[in-house]
């Protein structure tokens, strides 16, 4: 039978964007052009900030001194976790080789980006978060130098916490800059820095857009849209849980779809009945963020059956997913498309997008169908070589003539001709296709 929509969402996460392309475009050509001096032009109009680009160790210290000491250590734990798991995540990549044939070796080498631009959200909220996953996974990638820059607040600069969370987790330097200006100094290498091989980092529209722009001119971690939750309920689940964690991930933005994929009509029931009074108890702020992504962008859907469930979860390819149903093993063998996984009522995406140790830079807008998230893997870059002996080209020499001559690319051919002429003149080879 076909799934049924007991909520469907009356907008998509374009339905209401804004086409910032010109402005975005303008913007980074007018930095490039104009260097630091328009770079800091940008930052007074948009920032209202007109302090030191690039923080002094005088001011880190001070910002870090300013952080009570129980943040401190909750940053602390969070570092932990994230560092720990990324070390284990980097010892899946290795360099290898393997001899192909007797005499000719191939080999991979995993080699991780020298520059490394981490963006640090901070305006409607500080994202404390975003610094310890961006700048942790550099690090321990091996990454020489890194920027973490977030944007400062008016006649205040950067939040303390991010910058403690920055120098904590191996930031280079700490940048006070937001928004398109920041992506541009970074790609550009501006006020002293290297140019970026690649940018990481969550952001609003704008620094979405620039990153999209300025891909290829620099590597960039994903083209991210609005964050988006699912979670999978069973009749077992907990309405008033499930419920909290989709409001929880709603406040993110007017624009965060939440969706609820169930086999059990009552609790689709039930959750939308709990939703609104969840909602009407957030502080202001974050209650509209929450009442607009629930009204425009929710939905909830019953479906026959918990296979039925799973291909409608892997074909909305959420970047948060999460199980509240009997038998985690099954789902998590089964499904296939998401960003991060949380299996069980005893996990949520708010331990995974703060502490727990799982990146929270993750695929949004149906991308989970083909990229994962951030990790150690994304600041690494995997490259081949090859080495022979003489003897060891002469079967990989014949091959590469007679391929190239089929495919009319007689050059490539000639360059291994003179390899069979030059290493064995005493030899004959068919040297064109039948």
């Amino acid at each position: 039978m076909a799934i049924k929509y007991l909520k469907k969402a009356t907008k998509t996460a374009t339905t209401d964007a804004t086409d910032v392309s010109e402005t975005v475009k303008n913007i980074l050509n007018e930095i490039e052009a104009g260097g630091d001096a328009k770079a800091m032009e940008f930052a007074a109009k948009f920032d209202n900030y007109d302090g030191n680009v690039l923080l002094t160790e005088e001011e880190i210290e001070a910002a870090c001194d300013s952080v009570p000491q129980q943040m401190k250590d909750d940053i602390a734990f969070a570092h932990n976790n994230v560092k720990r798991f990324a070390e284990v995540q980097k010892q899946t990549m290795t360099d290898v080789q393997l001899e192909v044939v007797p005499g000719f070796t191939l080999g991979q080498k995993c080699i991780p980006c020298q520059a490394v631009g981490c963006y640090v959200p901070g305006g409607r909220y500080s994202h404390i978060a975003s610094a310890i996953m961006t700048v942790t996974t550099a690090k321990v990638a091996g990454c020489d130098h890194i920027v973490a820059c977030s944007p400062p607040r008016p006649n205040e600069g950067v939040a303390p916490a991010i910058v403690y969370a920055a120098k904590l987790c191996g930031a280079d330097k700490i940048m006070a800059m937001g928004g398109v200006q920041a992506i541009a100094a970074m790609t550009y290498g501006l006020f002293g820095l290297p140019k970026a091989d690649i940018l990481v980092g969550p952001g609003n529209q704008f620094v979405a857009e620039a990153k999209r722009i300025l891909y290829g001119t620099v590597g960039i971690d994903m083209i991210a849209g609005p964050t988006d939750s699912l979670i999978l309920a069973d009749s077992a689940a907990d309405a008033h849980i499930v419920a909290t964690d989709l409001v929880s991930q709603a406040e993110h933005g007017y624009n965060s779809p939440v969706w609820l994929v169930t086999d059990d009509t009552a609790l689709a029931e039930k959750v939308i009945e709990i939703v609104p009074g969840l909602i009407a108890d957030l502080p202001e702020l974050n209650g509209k963020n929450a009442e607009a992504a629930w009204r425009d962008f929710a939905e909830v859907i019953v479906c026959d059956s918990r296979e039925e469930m799973a291909a409608t979860s892997d074909e909305y390819a959420p970047e948060h997913l999460t199980v509240q149903c009997s038998d985690n093993r099954w789902w998590l063998d089964r499904l296939k498309c998401y960003g991060s996984l949380f299996l069980g009522e005893e996990t949520t995406v708010s331990y995974g997008d703060k502490a727990a140790g799982t990146n929270h830079v993750l695929p949004t807008s149906r991308s989970a169908k083909y990229t994962g998230g951030l990790s150690v893997h994304k600041y690494m870059k995997i490259v081949t070589w090859q080495e022979a002996t003489r003897e060891g080209s002469k079967d990989i020499a014949v091959s590469t003539a007679r391929i190239s001559r089929l495919e009319g690319m007689e050059g490539h051919a000639r360059s291994a001709d003179v390899r069979l002429a030059k290493y064995f003149p005493d030899e004959k080879f068919e040297l064109t296709p039948e």
